[in-house]
This record gives structure tokens, sequence and C-alpha cells, in this order.
């Protein structure tokens, strides 16, 4: 089955805007605007099982200097504080390290999303440290503290080199110094919901100070949405049909007021814009069409409907999903 009629099937299944009303939370609408979330490339080292943005070393999507630019000069005026860098790995991006150091000049809080293998790549030696002298928060994929589940997962030798590159951010003094944050992020190797986020964290914290003598600061869980390689997954092992239902049937509305879309843009490689990164990837825009960051103000975002589909069931299943980990 093609990627577009999986994203068809996807937004042809139960409304999640019917039971955003059934709950009397309905519609779906934005707050004010206080982060970027900003894709600046999909190319990867890796190319995960479970990755919604179909990152890869074939990629050849590149955020332009050109772009960050834009973006840079939009930041000065729109009062936003916060920005998120995620990709593909966003490091292997030519202009990754001069665009962080212009947000940083913004007095930005900035988050980088690594693959930790990264760091390992030619070129980026000295990668941990560039972070640690920045004291960019870190927010690194890990989907499991065994080797078999990562490697599964992520590709063989995946799991060696994240916890090589994980020593090297540990002596760099990430997750040992207040102000130096490493977050790990757990999803899970099927189709199933993350278990409770508290309760991995200390076993991923015991697990890894005891075998590795690694440690981190806290533990993300998110949930895999249905979206490309995930998707063809479900749909090679006749899964789709099941996962969809156990995410509707675990919609907890409590978890609607904490939903990222609410709060923050994401922004493509391209310079366009949308609620959330996973609208990004299905292609459905900010209020329904196609538009750049540059040809919106903040302030115009405030109260705007959010785009929805069947994929916001994974955000509001159980105890909830974003970027950054459970909502509840």
């Amino acid at each position: 089955m093609s990627k577009t009629a999986i994203k068809i099937k996807n937004l042809s299944a139960p409304s999640f805007a019917a039971h955003l009303e059934r709950h009397g939370i309905g519609p779906l609408r934005r707050d004010r605007l206080r982060e970027l979330q900003i894709n600046v490339g999909r190319l990867c080292n890796q190319a995960c099982h479970h990755c919604h943005v179909d990152a890869g070393p074939k990629r050849s999507e590149i955020m332009a200097w050109d772009t960050m630019e834009k973006i840079l000069r939009w930041i000065q005026i729109s009062g936003v504080k916060a920005a998120d860098i995620t990709g593909g790995a966003p490091e292997l991006n030519p202009h990754f390290r001069r665009f962080v150091d212009g947000l940083q000049a913004l007095e930005l809080h900035i988050t980088a999303r690594c693959n930790l293998t990264v760091l390992l790549e030619p070129g980026q030696e000295n990668l941990a440290t560039w972070y640690a002298q920045r004291q960019i928060r870190l927010v690194c994929s890990l989907p499991c503290y065994t080797q078999k589940n990562v490697d599964a997962q992520r590709g063989d030798g995946v799991f060696e080199k994240s916890i090589e590159a994980l020593k090297r951010l540990n002596a760099a003094g990430y997750g040992r110094e207040k102000n130096l944050i490493l977050d790990l992020v757990y999803n899970p190797g099927g189709a199933f919901l993350p278990g409770a986020q508290d309760k991995l964290e200390a076993d991923y914290k015991k697990r890894l100070r005891e075998d590795f003598g690694v440690v981190f600061s806290r533990l993300m869980t998110i949930t895999n949405l249905p979206i490309n390689r995930f998707a063809h997954f479900l749909e090679r092992s006749g899964q789709h049909e099941q996962y969809m239902q156990l995410l509707e049937d675990n919609f907890n509305p409590t978890t609607v007021p904490g939903l990222m879309c609410r709060h923050l843009v994401s922004v493509d490689w391209l310079g366009r814009v949308y609620d959330c990164d996973f609208n990004q990837m299905l292609d459905l825009p900010l209020a329904g069409r196609a538009r750049y960051l540059w040809d919106i103000s903040a302030a115009s975002l405030n109260d705007t409907p959010v785009a929805v589909g069947p994929h916001c069931f994974g955000c509001t299943a159980g105890a909830g999903s974003s970027c950054g980990g459970a909502l509840i």
C-alpha cells in the first residue's frame, strides 16, 4: 500500500473532532504561541522502523541558511521564547550549529532532539562538548535499555553506539550537572501503548546506571503514531485497524489541555507551518492552507482552530503523548 493510501485510510477513521464534542471540549483551539518546533531536514544516519518522519541517509530535504535567516528574523518580532530543533538528525544539517548560535543570540530556550549515534559520525567528534558549552537541553532517543530491543527497532549496532554516545554526554556533564539536561525518549516496540512513565523511568535509571554507568535527567514516553513508516508496519502486519481502535478506545479527555498543538507551531524544512510535527508529516497545514512562518504573526494564531484527524487519538490515548512525553 502506498504512503498516500495509508494517509487516506487514517483520515477516514472515526472522527477525533466528534470525540471532543462528545466530551464537551471541542473544537480544539490554539492557546498563546510559546514555542517553535523546527525540522531542519530529513537527512539522518539512521532509518528507524517507527520513524514518522521517514528520515534516513538518502533523504535530501535540508533546510537552507536563507530559510533559517528568515526564521531568526521572525522570532525577533514574535515574542516566542523557546525553540525545539528536530530532524532527521538535525546535526547533519551543515548550518545547524550556526543556526543554534543564532537562536541563542535571541535568548531562546533551545531543545535539540538527538538520536545519540550522530555523536559518533565523522565531523561530530566535539558535539558533546559543543552542546555542553551552550547548555542546550538534549532530548535523545533510546527506545529501550536492552540491546536486543533497540537494535530490532533502530538497526544493528545502534544500542552499542548509543551507550557510547551517552557516556560522552555524561563526561561533558550532561545528566550530572543542573544546567545540562539529558532527557531520554521511550517509544513502544510495537502496536501498543507506553507503560507508566514514572515506572519506566525508574527501570531505565536503574538498568543504565548498573549496567553501563550511564545517568540521565528524566524519561519521556511517546506513543507511536500511525504515520509513514509505523503506518506501513501496521499495514504489513495486519494491525492497522486494531491499533487505531486501541487508540480510540483509550481516548482520555484530560490530556487535551496539555496537547502540544495548542502552544507550538511546527516549521518544516522549507519554512511552512503546521499545528504539530505529526500534521506536518500528513501535510495538514496550519489553518487549512499552505503558508510560510514569515507570512503570519504569532498573535494572529490565538484561539484559531487546530487541524485534527484520527492520528490525534495517538496523543490523547492513556496518559497522553507529546514531544514532551506523557501529559498526565
